[in-house]
């Protein structure tokens, strides 16, 4: 019997590869333009074996893509999903590579700073799965002070609509009379979980910045700038999610 686990749907495969989304998968089949080892399919839950089945349409030959990291300092005013019905810029844009890529999590479109990219969907799965913890480090710009009473529930826990957050680590960076800066370590991936956390402390939120990812640091990458990981972040990174 098949191993389902070294398999994997054709219409995925199709899809990863960058070469035609899932939809369009299905117009080929039934045009029957698709071939796995010379012989023409029907069904887009065909389960094939990336890298040993050949996969051909129309007699082009498609190959599994390689995996490619980026690591990005994200604008303010970019959206990050790969597509947007309102034609807002989104992150992906940003990144000139041949590989159909996805960002790992989300930054508001208010929020910059570093975001990772990539089409590795098995590590991103384990990113921003909360059962594996992968912290997150944020530079929050406050306007005013803030009270001792409002760290402390920071730091312990925020009541939201969704629930208490989890314990934070947060430590004040600066402190001027119209200024905090504030910096913020979550491993929660709630929806603009930092700024609904201000927003039920009456904390003025100015500017929020992600810098660090796990173990990866946003470093002097300019704002638009990205760059590929390098083998020790990779491994770094992996081994933060237990993958």
């Amino acid at each position: 019997m098949e191993n389902k686990d070294k398999t994997v749907r054709l219409d995925k495969f199709l899809s990863d590869a960058g070469i035609v989304s899932r939809r369009g998968v299905k117009q080929l089949l039934k045009k029957e333009e698709i071939t796995v080892n010379g012989k023409r399919v029907r069904e887009s839950g065909t389960r094939i074996i990336a890298g040993k089945d050949k996969i051909e349409i129309n007699g082009y030959p498609v190959k599994k893509p390689g995996k490619v990291y980026f690591i990005l300092n994200k604008p303010i005013g970019y959206i990050s999903t790969t597509s947007d019905e309102l034609y807002r810029e989104n992150v992906v844009s940003l990144i000139d590579t041949p590989e159909r890529i996805y960002p790992i999590g989300r930054l508001d479109k208010d929020t910059h700073g570093l975001i990772l990219l990539t089409n590795d969907g098995e590590l991103t799965h384990k990113l921003i799965h909360p059962r594996y913890h992968v912290n997150k480090t944020y530079l929050l710009k406050i306007k005013g002070t803030v009270k001792p009473i409002q760290l402390k529930i920071l730091r312990e826990g925020v009541m939201l609509e969704d629930g208490i957050t989890l314990p934070a680590t947060v430590d004040i960076e600066s402190v001027k009379s119209d200024k905090t800066v504030l910096k913020m370590t979550i491993h929660e991936g709630r929806n603009r979980q930092i700024r609904r956390m201000c927003e039920a402390l009456g904390l003025e939120l100015l500017d929020l910045q992600r810098i660090e990812f796990g173990p990866l640091r946003l470093g002097k990458l300019k704002a638009g700038e990205y760059r590929n990981l390098t083998k020790t972040e990779l491994e770094s990174l992996k081994k933060s999610a237990n993958f």
